[in-house]
């Protein structure tokens, strides 16, 4: 009771910001149409106790989350809410038919935006009411390796966009969101690249606009304008947390972060086992997509990264990388995965990550053309979204198998069993399932982000 009572209040406070956004882009009188009025101030009043009962219901559910881990909840409820708010529930409750279509979502995207805010805002006022003690965050260290790792990967991203301002302040703001529980570079690195989507939101379609005096615009033309920097804030955001992972690990073996994974094996050998796991992983999962991939008809290019061309050279080519991404999961993600859902969360979130750095990025790099990076090229590029997508799958979940074959800690049975699921029960608490449900809102957002107005 006593966290949902914090969660209303809470909900109160992302509700004034969510509400104040509404009132700018007019759509106050479509929540007064509850009451069956057209007011504003009506509507505003519906709003805010709306939001009091929403922000409950996230105080209940996430009550024992960790106060570093919030935030993400609190995105990826907002994102929920968007789905069984506006999209469902209002045209339910004012009369009007349930529309699930493309055409219909590109209407609501501001109130997309308007959700992931309350939800964004939301969890941090939740985790100020819950636990007021900002001193642990605010530690000199965390923040300059946070400032440190900002600017680095806005150094990386430089000859493409000038991001050094927002990796500045990505970074110093990255250590405030983040637990500081070891969670493996891979789950750190995905952590980064939900980061970076919020950061997109905040920065290139919310201030950078409002700082140009154009006012609050989130509709779906300004979203065709401000998605050509969808993909360096992304990998603003995964290179960020990457650079602060490795900079925390400088005294520990490279890639590994927990001590479970220290057993009588040499280094050596973890490496060897983790290489061969992700070549049959990557494999299995290059094939799947290979399937899909050929059928789009753009297989093919994959031939003139190597300087020659046709389809059976393209696949042998495209299998080749699928098993040295697959390689790159297995160090990354080493004892993350503790049951089949953790396995494909962490694969399908690596295979987004990679659609941008790989297909979008580096493919078109690589073959001397631009960067994939504007909405038609993005647009063109969805057959291979859904192969990376099956990818990441297939990989993550073979991998979890083929490490769930052997004793994860090197213990008795019994003592491995009661291990795994104490982790499983511990990252459950983390921000990795709501990391998850990000990825798939990314994931199924592209269409409606690239689809022109």
């Amino acid at each position: 009771m006593r966290d949902a009572v914090r969660g209303a209040v809470a909900g109160l406070v992302g509700g004034l910001v969510f509400g104040a956004c509404m009132a700018s882009y007019g759509a106050l009188p479509t929540v007064a149409s509850l009451v069956r009025t057209d007011a504003a101030p009506v509507g505003f009043a519906v709003h805010l106790v709306i939001a009091a009962l929403v922000g409950a219901g996230f105080g209940a559910v996430a009550g024992k989350v960790r106060g570093g881990e919030l935030y993400f909840w609190g995105v990826a409820y907002g994102a929920f809410w968007w789905y069984l708010g506006p999209q469902t529930l209002l045209p339910l409750l004012t009369g009007e038919p349930v529309t699930w279509d493309l055409a219909n979502a590109r209407r609501l995207l501001p109130s997309l935006y308007g959700h992931l805010a309350y939800g964004a805002v939301t969890a941090l006022a939740f985790g100020l009411l819950a636990r007021p003690d900002l001193r642990s965050h605010l530690k000199p260290g965390p923040l300059a390796r946070g400032l440190v790792a900002g600017l680095t990967a806005a150094l990386v991203l430089l000859p493409a966009t000038n991001l050094l301002l927002v990796g500045a302040l990505a970074g110093l703001a990255y250590p405030l969101l983040f637990s500081g529980r070891r969670e493996g570079t891979g789950p750190a690195v995905i952590r980064g690249t939900a980061y970076g989507f919020t950061w997109w939101i905040a920065s290139a379609l919310t201030a950078l606009p409002l700082l140009r005096g154009d006012g609050l615009d989130w509709s779906a033309t300004a979203t065709a304008t401000a998605v050509t920097e969808l993909p360096p804030y992304l990998l603003l955001g995964a290179g960020t947390a990457l650079v602060f992972s490795w900079l925390g690990s400088l005294s520990r073996l490279f890639l590994v972060d927990d001590v479970r994974a220290l057993h009588d094996d040499g280094a050596g050998a973890r490496g060897l086992h983790a290489t061969f796991y992700g070549v049959l992983a990557g494999l299995a999962g290059g094939t799947v997509f290979a399937v899909v991939w050929a059928e789009s008809g753009t297989l093919s290019r994959v031939a003139g990264l190597v300087g020659g061309r046709g389809i059976v050279l393209a696949v042998v080519v495209h299998l080749v990388i699928a098993q040295l991404i697959g390689v790159s999961y297995a160090l990354l993600f080493r004892r993350r995965s503790f049951d089949l859902a953790s396995g494909i969360g962490w694969g399908v979130s690596y295979g987004l990550l990679w659609w941008f750095l790989g297909a979008l990025t580096l493919l078109p790099a690589l073959l001397g053309e631009p960067l994939r990076w504007n909405p038609t090229a993005m647009a063109a590029a969805l057959p291979s979204l859904v192969g990376h997508l099956l990818y990441g799958a297939f990989l993550g979940a073979i991998h979890q198998w083929l490490e769930n074959r052997t004793n994860p800690w090197w213990l008795t049975r019994g003592e491995a069993e009661t291990r795994r699921v104490e982790s499983r029960r511990d990252q459950t608490l983390s921000a990795a399932p709501a990391l998850w449900l990000l990825t798939v809102l990314v994931a199924a957002a592209v269409p409606v982000l690239t689809t022109p107005p």
